[in-house]
């Protein structure tokens, strides 16, 4: 596998030497020092030019970066077959066979001039016409979880509960396929964002859990990473119950730090109904007798 600075060496001497490429910065988890470091991080780099149509109807240019496994071309239409009208970005996400891949956006001056600065781990590499915005040192300060509102709080709190009796109705229908898609898409995705509002929390506001929580089990007191872990669980009753646990936890206390108030009774009341249908058999004719 190719190292870290032959990579870099490899990005920037193709820049240097392509007159077409006037400018390159990179953004993504390199540029974030409080990202742990691996052997699958990706190299996020933008090539500033002149015309992007270039290396999009010529892509022979690729084979100067190795031998590709994959690519993807996510700028255009059709997997590939028609390009989309905005000459402005067109990326290529590129993984080559020594495992080392490259997502390489190509964007136009103009275009640049109006993105550069909207993302903070944005490190400066190359700037052939000195047309780069300057910009502060590069930061993860985008990404910190944000203090909820208090509708923003209840809005993800009654998603949850009212969502649990839908997932319930789905494992005792035995509609295996909708009751996990309504447990991922609706139950964890409120789940996840009061756990990220926890640990915002904890850190005043200043630290990110990372793309899709990818950070959880080092930001986690480890009895509550156990829990989570649970929601994982084969037996989707118990994914349902951890779950359900967890959320209580942390929702009574982002609530408590951010003066809201938690909905205990929707959570008492929502227990007791999936806690019902769960000791349902088959073929109950009714759930509360």
């Amino acid at each position: 596998m190719r190292s870290e600075q032959e990579m870099m060496s490899l990005i920037l001497g193709f820049a240097k030497e392509d007159g077409r490429i006037r400018a390159v910065y990179m953004n993504g988890s390199r540029t974030n020092s409080h990202a742990p470091r691996d052997i699958f991080q990706d190299y996020d780099i933008v090539y500033v030019t002149d015309d992007i149509s270039d290396f999009v109807e010529d892509q022979s240019w690729i084979q100067h970066f190795g031998e590709l496994i994959m690519m993807q071309q996510p700028d255009a239409l059709d997997a590939g077959k028609g390009l989309k009208t905005d000459p402005g970005r067109y990326a290529f996400l590129m993984l080559f066979d020594d495992a080392n891949r490259i997502d390489l956006s190509f964007q136009s001056v103009d275009f640049m001039q109006k993105v550069y600065r909207e993302d903070s781990l944005t490190i400066p590499l190359l700037d052939k016409d000195g047309i780069l915005p300057d910009i502060p040192e590069s930061t993860d300060r985008d990404y910190f979880v944000k203090k909820p509102s208090e509708g923003e709080f209840d809005s993800a709190t009654n998603d949850f509960w009212w969502c649990l009796q839908n997932v319930a109705k789905g494992l005792w229908r035995d509609e295996l396929p909708y009751a996990h898609h309504m447990f991922e898409l609706t139950i964890r995705s409120a789940l996840d964002q009061m756990i990220e509002w926890w640990i915002g929390g904890q850190h005043e506001y200043q630290v990110s859990a990372g793309k899709m929580g990818k950070y959880f089990k080092r930001l986690l007191p480890e009895e509550y990473w156990a829990i989570y872990l649970q929601t994982y669980a084969e037996n989707k009753w118990d994914a349902v119950e951890a779950a359900a646990e967890l959320f209580g936890v942390l929702g009574r206390s982002v609530a408590d730090e951010a003066g809201f108030q938690y909905p205990g009774e929707d959570e008492r009341q929502m227990l007791r109904f999936v806690r019902r249908v769960r000791e349902l058999p088959g073929d109950a004719e009714e759930v509360f007798e």
